[in-house]
């Protein structure tokens, strides 16, 4: 017997799994020690890589129990991508890893399935990859996923808070529910506090937990990337832990404010559930939920109408939620949530 799979590690599983992520992708070159890019920069004056890196956190655990695994590797490429996005770059390539107590052909391809679809909807290369097996490191089919993705920007083309400026309108997209952040917070209220299960209809809603709760962080690649090509945006906030207060802080600079009117947009209704069921404060809800907004760009008010227009046009949501005025580096949140 094969002294290494005795102990728990199954070296043929892993090659197997090798040449099922080739034909997921077409790209025979993954399973080298490293993967290869051919780096184009001729359209750029100064190039500058920019580098990302996430995981999905505790959103896995609902994954698992609902044995529905393809949605958290979109959800894996969206949270890194989104953050290259958001410097101003195009994002190239994306690598995973996955850490796991023992290899399950079936779960590892399902979340292999989506990160290839969250790298397509990007329009990034699956470079490469790991998957570990670690025997007594995870229990019961756990996981856990991480993501590293790199883009490239013209020096001169980067979003920074450098580039905000008093005046700019904010425009907010819409998320896709809660995305992938808060999950501690939304189970403890879900399956701790009140003993959901996961097939279960919360009051006023059409979709069971399992399906609320595993909708796939949205990419905003395709939307977003030709108005930064186009100089139409002064820059972008990526909406994720922390919520909106910290995420669109990060691109003002001390002498800038963000005045922002919560009632300018729907919060969705799994938010309104988990506010109500969790007796959640205002404040409880602006740091930990995108309360529906999965990425904020500041635009001058000039750039408002065809960044708009554009944005519609790629179908997705978007919403005038707030402007910047002089301050001292402050996100202020007016209204009520809707």
């Amino acid at each position: 017997m094969d002294a290494y799979k005795k102990a728990g590690v199954d070296i043929n599983a892993g090659y197997q799994l090798v040449n099922q992520i080739k034909e997921l992708t077409q790209n025979e070159s993954l399973g080298s020690f490293g993967g290869l890019f051919p780096l184009d920069i001729g359209s750029y004056q100064t190039p500058v890589l920019v580098a990302g890196t996430d995981g999905v956190g505790t959103k896995l655990l609902v994954a698992i129990q609902a044995q529905q695994n393809t949605q958290v590797g979109i959800d894996l490429v969206a949270m890194c991508v989104n953050d290259v996005l958001a410097q101003g770059a195009k994002p190239l390539f994306f690598l995973d890893y996955i850490g796991t107590g023992h290899l399950d052909a079936t779960q590892a391809k399902d979340i292999l399935t989506g990160v290839v679809a969250g790298v397509r909807q990007a329009g990034a290369v699956l470079l490469g990859g790991e998957t570990a097996e670690m025997p007594d490191m995870y229990h019961d089919q756990h996981y856990d996923l991480a993501g590293f993705a790199v883009g490239i920007a013209d020096k001169a083309q980067l979003l920074t808070a450098d580039n905000t400026k008093a005046g700019d309108v904010l425009i907010g997209l819409a998320s896709n529910g809660l995305h992938s952040n808060g999950f501690s917070l939304v189970r403890d209220i879900l399956f701790k506090q009140h003993h959901y299960a996961l097939t279960d209809i919360l009051p006023g809603h059409k979709q069971d937990l399992q399906t609320e709760l595993l909708k796939p962080t949205r990419i905003y690649v395709d939307a977003v990337y030709p108005l930064i090509q186009q100089n139409q945006v002064h820059a972008i906030a990526h909406i994720t832990g922390g919520g909106l207060i910290e995420n669109v802080g990060r691109i003002l600079t001390d002498e800038l404010d963000a005045e922002i009117n919560v009632d300018a947009w729907p919060l969705p209704k799994i938010m309104h559930s988990l506010q109500e069921l969790g007796q959640l404060t205002f404040s409880d809800m602006t740091k930990t939920f995108n309360l529906g907004i999965g990425m904020v760009l500041a635009v001058d008010p000039k750039n408002v109408k065809a960044v708009m227009d554009a944005l519609q046009q790629t179908g997705e949501q978007a919403y005038q939620i707030g402007h910047i005025i002089p301050g001292t580096r402050q996100v202020n949140l007016k209204g009520e949530l809707q």
